[in-house]
């Protein structure tokens, strides 16, 4: 059996019925803003730029790193150009491109 033993007054009992339905209205806007389709969208945009920044991020990082390496390869403590790397480089970068550029005329004519 329940137990009716309430020592509130009814005035302490209507406040506290107040008091919960201001909780529970506030705890319903609450929940209609979470499943509104404009703050679903939201959330589901952030999360994607969120993992695009982190992609880009460490593409950056990779890149940075190939380019140091790169770098460290062609050019002497000092600064000046390796020759002995930059000269053979150089040429089958001319050959590659002089090979694209042909491959692209032979597709026009």
């Amino acid at each position: 059996m329940a137990d009716t033993s309430d020592t509130r007054t009814p005035a302490q009992i209507e406040a506290d019925i107040k008091r919960r339905r201001e909780e529970l209205a506030e705890t319903l806007d609450e929940i209609g803003v979470r499943v509104h389709p404009k703050t679903i969208v939201g959330d589901a945009k952030a999360k994607v730029v969120a993992n695009i920044d982190h992609t880009v991020g460490r593409a950056y990082v990779q890149v940075n790193r190939v380019v140091s390496e790169v770098r460290a390869q062609l050019v002497d403590e000092e600064g000046a150009p390796r020759l002995e790397r930059v000269v053979p480089v150089a040429l089958v970068v001319v050959g590659v491109v002089g090979l694209l550029a042909l491959g692209t005329r032979r597709r026009k004519g």
